[in-house]
Order: C-alpha cells, then structure tokens, then sequence
C-alpha cells in the first residue's frame, strides 16, 4: 500500500490555535468498544461498514433500539451534548475501579518515574523493521483504558495516555472509546499495566471534553477526548506525577519519523511499530503499519522522543477516519485548532454548562459493543 501525500503544515507548536482562548494555552504545547466498541474494523473492512451491517440486523429483527442511547442504557449518560462536556460521578468511578480489581488484575507498586514530560531532547526514530506492530516494553504515561459491565469480566477497550497540564490531572484517548451513544459512565485508566499489573494505581475520570460534532454526527475529524482523572479510591491526585506525561503538540507538520502504540483488548502489554505519520487529507493522518488490533484506538502517536523518559510530543491519537483504520494502516485526526481549543476546555474549571453527575437514564440490556475481528 502506498504511503499517503505529506503535508506541508507549519512546524510552529500551536500553530495560532491560542488565539481564539477562553483559557490561554501553557507554554509546554507550543514546543518543537462482543466487546467495546474500539473503532478498529475487521481486516480490510472499514468500522463504518461493520456498524452498518449492525444497524441492518437490528433494523430487519425489528427490535427497534437504539443502540448504546443514553436513554436505554444504564452504562451511559446524556451529560451536556451542546458542549461535549460530562462531569463524572465519584460513585461509578470507584465501583468501576472495584470491578477491574475483582477481576484478574491488581495493583502493584513500579519504578519511581520522573516527573517530567517528554518533547524535549529526541531521539532518532528508524523505521520499524519488519514494518509491522510488535510487543513493546510498557511505558508509564500509556495505559490501557477499561470499561467495565456488571458481568464480572472486565478488559480493556482501548488505549489511552497522559498529556502535559497545569493540573498534571489530564489524559487523552479518541472521543469513540468514551462516548458511543452516550458518555461511558464507568472508565478505568491503567497506566503502564502489563502482565495482569497495574503498576501505576488505576485512575478514573471526573471530568470528560469531546468536541460536540463528534456527539451530534460522529464527526472523524473530531474523533478526540480528553480525560482529567483521580486515583481510585481518593478525591484527587496528580497522575503526572506518578507516570510523567507526553507534551502535546498542534499543527505539527506530516510526514515526520512517529512512534504509534496501543494496547490490544486481549493483551495486557503494548505493540508499537515506528514510521512516518503521512497527511491523508488536510483534516486526517495516517500511519501505515500494519498490526494494531481492536484495543489499540486511543494509543499516542509521538514525535521527538526523549530517550531518558520514554515520552515524546503527542500529535495524534489512533481514531478518525473509518473509525481509527485497519489491520494495515490506523488513522487519526490533526491536532489543529479546533482539539487545542478541546484541549484549553478540558484544562479550565468546570463551569457553568458543565453537565452534572447522576444524569444517567433508566436502565436497559443494551451496552454498546464493538464490531469483532474477524
């Protein structure tokens, strides 16, 4: 498969992004879901195709549900749809750590990590060789992400990892992977999990930022959230601290060497494959490589990786078009204006529009799933 065209974007860090700020960008990003719904499609099939052949089959077995409504789901809130924004209950956080613990997974204290965060002093970045996913070390700011259901399984759906903010409280994962009809109300974040471990703690979100389009038509092109998060079990806590953090970078320009990871959903340690991040359309990049899974959606696409921290600067995140990609190429949408402007939103207080916890509706057998590899 061909690569794509590269951009042509400036180098420049925020690219003017800041200039349309309720919340002045800091100084840091300018520099150099069968299971969940994961927006991984079947080889060769794009997600769009796989829900489309969903739809059909629950449209003709005349059950006439809405998949994964906030109204019918019990796992899913409405929380503010004008402005993306979903304030989580401290009650479904805890019980959805609970439940990740009851399972086959535990904490265990790692390595001490230095604080700091990446985008600094970088490495070179060759090509993978073969050009193909393969098992990776886990790195403490990537983790993987939960979801866990009543029925006592827990795994994880997608992949997620912490970004640079004032509050050292914010992480980031594609918008599909925390809302899919509704705002998932029951999220776990394990940062550097590996072999049934997490050696990190687990971290749930209090706050959740998509960008509206993304709820009101699914737009790719905003296929982005962000996640500020606490310890499990406590009422706060700087997840930066404990794991350090990738600096996020806007309007970085195509076709630069990237480092892609993701966790697949039946793997408790990452696959990463190194390439270029090449420009599909103005809106969309793409990284050809061929080996991320169901799970993967929301793994970090990184540039300029420190070699004494492991982190880099963040310029995309596995989602977008055709829900994030294939068994050959992942996709993700730019990190331009409009996820800098998500980005000041998700670090400012809450505010006014903010939506309230314990919106959920009444409760139903339905929760999303994703579309199964096959």
């Amino acid at each position: 498969m061909a690569t794509s065209e590269r951009g042509t974007a400036p180098a420049d860090g925020a690219g003017g992004a800041e200039q349309d700020a309720g919340v002045p960008l800091p100084a840091d990003c300018l520099g150099p879901g069968g299971p969940t719904c994961t927006g991984r499609g079947r080889a060769g099939v794009p997600l769009r195709a796989t829900l489309a052949l969903g739809v059909l089959t629950v449209v003709v077995g005349s059950t006439a549900l809405a998949l994964g409504s906030p109204s019918r789901d019990p796992l899913l809130a409405a929380g503010d749809t004008a402005t993306g924004s979903y304030l989580a209950t401290r009650a479904d956080g805890d019980q959805a750590a609970a439940a990740v613990l009851a399972g086959p997974y535990q904490e265990r204290p790692g390595p001490p990590v230095t604080a700091r965060y990446g985008g600094g002093a970088a490495a070179p970045l060759p090509a993978s060789r073969p050009l193909q996913a393969a098992p990776a070390a886990p790195a403490p700011a990537v983790g993987a992400l939960f979801s866990p259901a009543d029925d006592g399984e827990p795994f994880h759906h997608c992949t997620a990892s912490v970004v640079h903010a004032p509050a050292g409280d914010l992480v980031v994962t594609a918008a599909h992977c925390v809302h899919d009809g509704g705002f998932r109300t029951r999220l776990v974040f394990a940062p550097g999990l590996h072999d049934g471990f997490a050696p990190y703690g687990l971290w749930v979100p209090t706050q959740i930022q998509v960008d509206p389009r993304w709820i009101s038509d699914r737009d790719p092109d905003h296929d982005v959230a962000f996640l500020r998060v606490r310890r499990a079990g406590q009422a706060g806590g700087r997840i930066e601290d404990v794991t350090g953090a990738e600096r996020i970078r806007f309007d970085a320009p195509a076709g630069r060497p990237a480092q892609l990871t993701g966790y697949p959903e039946e793997q408790d340690t990452p696959v990463s494959c190194r390439h270029t991040a090449d420009a599909q359309s103005p809106t969309q990049l793409r990284f050809d490589c061929p080996g991320f899974p169901n799970g993967t959606s929301g793994g970090p696409m990184l540039t300029d990786l420190d070699p004494a921290t492991g982190t880099g600067s963040l310029i995309g995140v596995i989602g977008g078009l055709e829900g994030g990609g294939d068994d050959l190429v992942s996709y993700s949408s730019r990190f331009g204006k409009d996820v800098a402007a998500l980005y000041r939103r998700a670090i400012a207080r809450p505010g006014p529009g903010a939506a309230q916890p314990g919106s959920r509706a009444a409760a139903s057998g339905v929760r999303p799933r994703a579309a199964p590899r096959s």
